[in-house]
């Protein structure tokens, strides 16, 4: 993942005019210490947008004017690039950077899994996977081969007939809490969804009653964090582990992680970037957004360790959870979030557990909540602090939110500005639905009053 002091060459090269592009690589090239002398490779890849193409003949063109060297991987997720792109990085150490060297590694690594799986023949693997209409689909389809026939992944829209992301992928089901067009449910079925480019997932089902029950990267992050923390204590190493989390997360997850599992949670800015480098501090870092992208990463020491106890453990139990964990390895992508191989991970989880997806799902029950946006003239007026969960200015704004608060049980809100837009974004959750709108309405009219908001005052949901 690009380092965070990258982010301010991005902008100047983005925002440089044509004429000032060549004084302006130079100067970044100056300041990051960049070896001009060394040949550049750069790896491209990209999905099935139209536009895709031609932006990707933008950047050839670019490299060719350059004199760097590139290697075109034409249609790929952006996980696979990613990983490629650790491949060549790590010298091969991190696997082979071809798609098929991706589709070996994810597919060895869960089927070595899920023969550990006590309950592996009568265990129902039928999964409904929704693609977003995006170039998950076909890399899905390309990967089908590389699974025994007993492995049924069932795809819909696949993108031969609908848009990308057109009213499904997983934006589209945690934000209306409702299943994806397309996609044809039965009571109990277990279903999920990738976003257009294949980083995110986010489960789900429907109950006998009819009722829609989603499993966001919350519960994700706690059925991973349960089976990594029952390997770790049976090879017995002094691993440190820790649940990386932003304001966004339910607060029960907050408090099922920390209080019945008790694992270490901390909170950061929202942003994967911020998750990523937060989660890279521990022995075992796992980290997901509650739309669902994220990830696991090991400490190069850890790994190490864990492969080391595969070839001499002596005692059966621990050698045999040090196998399990070596599997996690190498079928997580720990480059960035992968939809793919995260729900190969869940699907081996399950299996290895005997859990059904209600059984999942009934772990805790995620608390009530809403989210909100009040259009302001300036979203910079919002200062914030604590992973954003408190706000600096303006004056009064963070004093009022806490007598809000105050007024429901198991209650919690928080705003934040848009990255983008003059937007202040805010979330609120409570015991009930009915007090988590009605404080969400109350902090949304705070911020209209208090930070300059444009146009009628927000009503009442």
């Amino acid at each position: 993942m690009l380092h965070p002091s990258w982010e301010e060459y991005a902008t100047q090269l983005a925002n440089a005019e044509e004429q000032e592009l060549e004084k302006v690589i130079t100067e970044i090239c100056q300041k990051a210490a960049v070896n001009l002398h060394k040949d550049a490779s750069v790896f491209i890849g990209r999905d099935t947008r139209p536009s895709s193409k031609k932006l990707s003949q933008s950047v050839i063109d670019g490299i060719q004017v350059l004199g760097g060297q590139y290697h075109d991987y034409g249609l790929v997720t952006t996980p696979q690039l990613h990983y490629m792109v650790c491949c060549q990085n790590t010298q091969g150490q991190y696997g082979k950077a071809t798609l098929e060297g991706y589709y070996e590694k994810l597919s060895k690594a869960f089927m070595e899994l899920i023969k550990q799986s006590h309950c592996s023949g009568e265990f129902q693997r039928h999964l409904k996977i929704d693609c977003a209409n995006g170039i998950g689909a076909l890399k899905l389809s390309e990967m089908k081969p590389y699974f025994p026939q007993e492995v049924l992944f069932h795809i819909y829209n696949d993108g031969t007939k609908e848009k990308l992301n057109h009213l499904c992928g997983a934006d589209f089901v945690k934000v209306h809490q409702k299943p994806p067009g397309g996609l044809d449910m039965k009571p109990n079925e277990r279903c999920c969804s990738f976003d257009g480019d294949a980083d995110r997932i986010v489960y789900y089902y429907k109950d006998t009653a009819d009722h829609f029950h989603l499993i966001d990267g919350d519960k994700i992050a706690t059925l991973i964090s349960i089976f990594l923390k029952e390997l770790l204590a049976k090879v017995k190493q002094d691993f440190k582990m820790a649940v990386v989390q932003t304001a966004y997360a339910n607060g029960n997850s907050t408090r099922y992680l920390q209080e019945t599992l008790k694992v270490p949670v901390h909170c950061v800015k929202t942003g994967v970037k911020h998750l990523h480098h937060k989660a890279q501090e521990f022995d075992v870092g796992v980290y997901f957004e509650a739309n669902g992208h994220g990830t696991v990463l090991f400490s190069k020491a850890a790994e190490t360790k864990i492969r080391q106890l595969v070839k001499e453990e002596k005692d059966n139990e621990k050698r045999e959870a040090a196998k399990m964990l070596e599997n996690m390895i190498d079928l997580i992508n720990q480059t960035v979030g992968d939809a793919v191989s995260d729900m190969l991970l869940i699907e081996a989880i399950l299996a290895l557990k005997g859990l059904s997806v209600q059984q999942w799902d009934a772990l805790y029950a995620d608390l009530p909540n809403r989210l909100l946006k009040v259009q302001v003239a300036d979203r910079r007026v919002i200062g914030t602090t604590d992973a954003e969960r408190r706000a600096l200015t303006p004056p009064g704004l963070q004093e009022k939110i806490d007598a809000l608060v105050q007024k429901h049980r198991l209650s919690r809100a928080f705003v934040r500005p848009s990255g983008t837009e003059d937007v202040v974004r805010i979330y609120a959750e409570a015991d009930t639905q009915e007090n988590a709108d009605a404080l969400a309405h109350e902090v949304s009219l705070a911020v209209f009053h208090l930070a300059g908001g444009k146009g009628a005052p927000p009503q009442p949901i």
